[in-house]
């Protein structure tokens, strides 16, 4: 994700009252079908994520996502490591892909699952057949405790899910 830093500015909606911050939404028009679409943000991932967001203390070779409930999200680090960073929650291609943010707000991979956000994906094809929307929430981020705000803002700056968004519908084109 974007710089990691910490942010105390009380603008952020929610973030003087943790019991609700409003969810990160986003949003992007591919020209690749539902199943094509799912299978780049998934299965290929690691073509198209960028090596620069991760959270091992070694340069990041690859990243994996599971494809099932359960299955684990993760990268491996130059150094060895397999660092852990997400749990996939729902597994229903080529619609929907629900998984929790096991990053806890100083970026460090979080153990307990109850003090985790949702990142949920839902692949839309549209009226035309050659096209898909794609949304994205990433919500409660209440969950965090304290730190949430900050983080819900880092992953809707600059760098976050929407440049994320950006470089994965590059690559769904592509594979099209």
């Amino acid at each position: 994700m974007p710089q990691r830093q910490t942010n105390d500015d009380a603008s952020v909606a929610g973030s003087a009252d943790l019991s609700h911050i409003e969810p990160v939404r986003k949003s992007i028009r591919v020209r690749a079908s539902a199943q094509q679409a799912f299978r780049v943000f998934t299965e290929e991932v690691d073509s198209w994520w960028p090596r620069t967001h991760h959270i091992g203390t070694s340069p990041m070779t690859r990243v994996v996502v599971e494809g099932r409930p359960m299955g684990a999200i993760y990268s491996e680090q130059e150094d060895g490591t397999i660092c852990g960073w997400g749990t996939v929650l729902i597994w229903d291609p080529p619609y929907r892909f629900v998984m929790a943010w096991r990053i806890d707000p100083v970026w460090h991979y979080e153990m307990d699952l109850a003090k985790c956000s949702e990142v949920e994906l839902r692949f839309l094809p549209t009226d035309d057949g050659a096209t898909t929307l794609v949304e994205l929430e990433h919500r409660d981020f209440q969950r965090h405790g304290t730190g949430a705000a900050g983080m819900r803002e880092q992953v809707n700056a600059e760098g976050g899910w929407g440049s994320l968004l950006a470089m994965f519908a590059a690559k769904a084109e592509v594979a099209s």
